[in-house]
């Protein structure tokens, strides 16, 4: 019962297979092969639009660049206090950005409250340097915590960075998950909605190790590659990410594997939902479901093969835990079978 991540899940056959398909023969490197470009017409496919695609290692370095790329002297960048940039990231956003700094902004379970994102932009005016100034600001699509922006709340958070002439970037390390779950198309998830560019993930999705940074302003891209060749992140032979990248999308198999993730969540929630021994800390809108338990009903679980994490509880959770209650954490993959969910719910009783 593997649901410590979608990180633990390995990759997708297909994908797998592209990789060997690949491997033999030469091609042109630093991505100007014919397999490079032949991807990053699928990339402007899929978002309907010319969009300029960075293949990068990790979710970290596609954020870590995204903010490097916008970033100026004395620049702070707004995040929500939850987000994997602040949390989860060992500083690699302020290091790649020069010394650029996240600044925190509340919200209920794991969204930006646009109130509270003018009033910390507002924290910073532009002409007193003592403070530094705005230089962006990034949303994570889906949230930490399982939790999807909808395209109104998108666009209203677009439009505060509008009237203060910020780019927005959107950390899409779940970005198929957060698609599935709204029913959308990219285009309308991002620059329709006014977001400027995407850490766009498919590791987490059933690929080997496939991460980009897919930006909108060619202004911005004009100057990117200097940003991914100064860190280190220019792969030689990019092919081999640009092989996973179109099997990834070939016959609708990203939006496949998401959407068989988010299924199985949802079992899982309702098996959490029908148990005695725990209850929902809030409904699934993804691939992760966060139930609350007794530590005891925890550590048995564990014993009986289920992988699990304890969770810090979010921000805007009102539910009242006892002294001995836990927060959990189950992620949903692609590679997640029925067996898994039934096996768990027979667990959990």
């Amino acid at each position: 019962m593997y649901f410590a991540s979608d990180n633990w899940a390995g990759a997708h056959p297909s994908i797998a297979q592209s990789l060997v398909t690949h491997a033999a023969g030469y091609a042109p490197a630093y991505g100007t092969s014919d397999l490079d470009r032949r991807v990053e017409t699928i990339f402007s496919e899929i978002f309907e639009r010319e969009v300029f695609v960075f293949f990068v290692s990790t979710g970290t370095a596609a954020n870590a660049l995204a903010y490097s790329a916008i970033s100026r002297p004395g620049g702070v960048m707004f995040a929500h206090r939850e987000a994997h940039m602040i949390e989860d990231e060992c500083g690699a956003p302020e290091f790649l950005s020069d010394g650029g700094r996240l600044c925190p902004v509340d919200g209920p379970l794991g969204r930006m409250d646009p109130k509270g994102l003018e009033t910390a932009i507002g924290r910073y005016p532009a002409d007193f340097v003592h403070h530094g100034r705005p230089v962006g600001v990034t949303l994570t699509q889906a949230s930490e915590i399982g939790t999807v922006y909808s395209l109104d709340e998108i666009g209203t958070i677009a439009g505060v960075c509008r009237r203060h002439k910020l780019p927005l970037h959107m950390d899409g390390a779940r970005f198929a998950n957060a698609l599935v779950s709204l029913g959308c198309t990219p285009a309308e998830m991002t620059w329709r909605s006014g977001v400027d560019m995407v850490s766009f993930g498919g590791t987490k999705n059933g690929c080997w190790c496939a991460e980009a940074l897919v930006i909108f302003d060619p202004h911005l891209a004009a100057e990117f590659p200097f940003v991914r060749k100064r860190a280190a992140q220019l792969f030689s032979k990019s092919r081999f990410v640009a092989a996973q990248f179109e099997a990834y999308f070939e016959n609708g198999l990203w939006l496949e594997m998401a959407g068989h993730a988010n299924a199985m969540a949802a079992k899982l929630a309702d098996h959490v939902e029908a148990s005695a021994d725990a209850r929902l800390g809030w409904r699934p809108q993804a691939n992760e479901v966060f139930p609350i338990m007794k530590r005891e009903k925890l550590a048995r679980l564990k014993d009986q093969g289920a992988f699990i994490h304890e969770w810090g509880v979010p921000a805007g959770l009102d539910e009242k835990f006892g002294d001995d209650e836990v927060l959990c954490r189950l992620v949903a993959s692609f590679a997640t079978r029925e067996e898994d969910v039934a096996a768990f719910a027979k667990a959990l009783g």
